[in-house]
């Protein structure tokens, strides 16, 4: 299929960010040896350029040669939400999420126009069939100081809302920021599906959010050596409430840690989390894509 219109990636978000901090090396990793089931990427930002950024059908094949198929287009911001709504029409292997990441809340409200964000926002939900997750929206303590709080906390009650009245799967951003996030949800009310997107809590906080409903989304982080903690809430969590995800281009998974990451280098993840949770890796791998599924409304 072709490219989207206006395919140019967005730049939301620093395109050489790496949100550990770790210096990065440009250079791709060599694609793993495929899973023995297909699973799915279940957040990953096509749109965001990191180094020799990935057309989107190569990107998708890629993926699909080492058994991932299907991966969920997540945009930040407006240019990256309609392109995530234009490319999951476009692609087969796509459906998309769509919303303001908490770190563009406050920006758009200092500059008065979130309201308009927002309700634009709520066209693109509603748009397309394949649009199937309101997210990422949340909380973050990390990047947005006290001034900005009240709006994040306002644009993260939005969404919430947003995701009940339009049956969408509610996908969380949360930095820093896990009490406040459940503080809000308690408050509003979860929607019947929402994923802990990069999960980064404890196992405390990992039963708290499966007490109440969540999915639980772990990405390349729970590689690294100082994740023991979310690979302690990964050996507790259900097999049924477990989800894999790149965050790509940012939280390559170890050994390449640092370099640009894309849905093909799913694999090197699973396999870590199948040796966490002592899992058969084919098990473990079904299951995924059964979970996947039933978090984001059906299969595409």
């Amino acid at each position: 299929m072709s490219e989207p219109s206006g395919a140019e990636p967005t730049r939301s978000r620093a395109a050489t960010e790496e949100r550990s901090g770790a210096r990065r090396d440009r250079e791709r990793p060599p694609a793993p040896e495929p899973l023995p089931h297909p699973v799915v990427d279940n957040h990953c930002h096509l749109d965001i350029a990191d180094g020799d950024w990935l057309e989107t059908t190569d990107a998708i094949a890629r993926a699909a040669a080492v058994g991932v198929p299907r991966i969920v287009q997540i945009g930040c911001d407006l240019p990256g939400a309609r392109w995530a709504v234009e490319a999951a029409a476009t692609h087969d292997a796509l459906v998309a999420g769509v919303a303001l990441h908490p770190n563009e809340a406050p920006r758009l409200a200092a500059n008065g126009t979130l309201e308009a964000a927002l309700a634009e926002i709520e066209a693109l939900a509603g748009a397309h069939d394949k649009v199937r997750a309101v997210g990422e929206t949340g909380l973050d303590r990390f990047r947005t100081g006290p001034e900005g709080m009240a709006a994040q906390e306002e644009s993260f009650r939005r969404h919430i809302d947003l995701a009940k009245r339009l049956d969408k799967t509610l996908v969380i951003h949360d930095r820093d920021a896990h009490d406040e996030v459940l503080r809000v949800l308690d408050a509003e009310g979860a929607p019947e599906r929402w994923v802990m997107h990069c999960f980064s809590g404890d196992s405390a906080f990992a039963r708290a959010c499966l007490d109440r409903g969540a999915y639980l989304s772990f990405a390349g982080t729970v590689t690294f050596k100082n994740a023991q903690p979310q690979r302690d809430a990964l050996a507790l969590a259900p097999r049924d409430r477990i989800l894999v995800e790149t965050d790509a281009p940012y939280l390559t998974p170890t050994p390449y840690r640092g370099r640009p990451n894309a849905s093909y280098l799913v694999p090197y993840t699973v396999r870590a989390m199948a040796e966490v949770r002592g899992d058969d890796l084919g098990a473990l791998c079904a299951a995924l894509d059964d979970t996947t599924e039933r978090a984001f409304g059906g299969s595409w």
